[in-house]
């Protein structure tokens, strides 16, 4: 055999695709892994980190948006729990009452007809329904004792008395009052005999200036209420001022002076909010009454036994024949109280001249008032809100009568009657008030639930916003 020919070959240059790259740090160790030698096997962890050094998959939009929905879909969750939970416990809305029906009511007819005096100035007004009328000039004119009107509604309102109280505060006779007493007397003027330091109750002294009407009680209380008549005085035209009577000017507290002037309207302003006390409102419609001296004192007011109510009267030369008066009529399950002044009356005797005028005046006004019945019992005249957009029907428990006269509009209204409103109830529940008018004469009638107020739901409770 023949001896084998050496055969020489050359490996080829290694490229840059099959060059080998340096393995990355070993964890924990100094420099790059060194690759084995030709021929010996890779160590296992060399091999392990070969196999996973491999890149990340290319970006691309579906990756994008899969790994944001994956991120954000357990914080849409989470946020979407928490306002379930907190739209479902949060305290409901009150609930209201809305009405529904008409808010007004307008009297079928011609203007109501009244009965007016030939001279002077009058007016006439139901109290909460508005006037009934006017007649002559309204210019001030010399008022005479209807000042202690003002006089004892200033008394009332600083030294305020409860129904029922006979006593109310006490004050002291002063030698002022014993000294108009004796200074009057010859005079003519009307007064009520009292002794220096004597001890009046408020209220004898209210019966005092508005009965027999006593000037010098009416300074008394002037100068107990103010310190002094000045003062006082201050005080009633400041008041005039606050109840709109702008056309009246007061210089005493009695009336006796021929300068305190007003209007029949502006007194009825004054006479409206006297007669809203009670205290006022019982002593004014007095016939009588025996002082503490043991006199009986009577009331200078003839229509008050005719009527049953006040006010004041006001008679002096210069003024004439002066009356503010208030009636009260019984109609439509109501009592109505009128209210009016008649003044400068001077055709003597001038005490008869103003009772006649003003007699007329409240026989008119009785007569033009009436009664309709503007909703029938179970209509439906509003609903209850309950602020989610849930509204339950209410309906009238009885039949709702309006008052009034001839070409007049009244105004409806719902409240709820001074109670909070439930947010379930069942149904025939009394839920709140229907009001017809407004003052002591109105009309007032439950209304009750037509069907069962429930609470919203979890869907209008989800759905609410504010």
């Amino acid at each position: 055999a023949k001896p084998a020919i050496p055969v020489s070959v050359t490996p080829p240059a290694p490229s840059e695709r099959t060059k080998q790259q340096p393995l990355p740090p070993k964890p924990g160790g100094g420099g790059p892994t060194v690759p084995p030698a030709a021929g010996q096997p890779a160590a296992p962890l060399d091999l392990l980190a070969q196999l996973t050094n491999t890149p990340p998959p290319p970006e691309t939009p579906v990756r994008t948006v899969l790994r944001r929905v994956k991120i954000w879909t357990p914080l849409v969750v989470l946020l979407a729990i928490v306002f379930c939970v907190v739209q479902a416990f949060r305290p409901l809305p009150e609930p209201k009452l809305v009405l529904t029906a008409n808010k007004a009511f307008k009297f079928d007819g011609d203007k109501a007809q009244m009965t007016w005096p030939a001279t002077g100035q009058a007016y006439v007004e139901v109290d909460g329904l508005g006037p009934l009328g006017e007649s002559g000039e309204e210019k001030p004119v010399p008022i005479a004792s209807v000042t202690k009107v003002m006089t004892a509604y200033i008394t009332l309102r600083d030294h305020p008395m409860k129904k029922g109280d006979k006593k109310g505060a006490l004050m002291t006779v002063d030698s002022k009052a014993v000294s108009d007493y004796q200074k009057g007397k010859p005079e003519g003027e009307s007064l009520v005999r009292v002794t220096e330091g004597q001890k009046l109750s408020e209220y004898e002294a209210l019966e005092a200036l508005m009965l027999p009407s006593a000037n010098n009680i009416a300074k008394l209380l002037a100068r107990w209420d103010a310190g002094s008549e000045e003062a006082f005085v201050k005080k009633m035209n400041d008041t005039a001022k606050d109840l709109g009577m702008v056309n009246t000017t007061f210089t005493d507290p009695s009336g006796f002076d021929a300068t305190t002037k007003s209007t029949a309207k502006d007194l009825v302003k004054l006479g409206r909010k006297a007669m809203a006390d009670p205290v006022f409102k019982e002593i004014s419609g007095l016939t009588e009454y025996i002082d503490s001296n043991g006199e009986k004192q009577k009331n200078f007011n003839p229509i008050v036994p005719l009527y049953g109510t006040g006010i004041k009267t006001g008679t002096t030369t210069a003024a004439g024949g002066n009356l503010l008066f208030a009636a009260e009529k019984k109609i439509g399950g109501t009592t109505q109280l009128i209210i009016g002044a008649v003044l400068a009356q001077h055709k003597t005797p001038i005490i008869d001249s103003v009772v006649a005028a003003t007699k007329d005046a409240i026989e008119s006004a009785k007569k033009a008032l009436e009664a309709k019945t503007v909703v029938k019992k179970g209509d439906v005249v509003g609903a209850v809100d309950d602020g989610l957009g849930g509204r339950t029907p209410v309906v009238a428990t009885k039949d709702v009568t309006a008052v009034g006269w001839a070409g007049l509009t009244v105004g409806l209204a719902l409240n709820d009657g001074g109670h909070k409103l439930p947010h379930a109830a069942k149904s025939g529940a009394e839920v709140g008030m229907l009001t017809v008018g407004s003052g002591p004469g109105q009309v007032r009638v439950p209304v009750a639930l037509k069907k069962p107020l429930a609470e919203p739901g979890f869907g209008a409770k989800l759905t609410r916003l504010g």
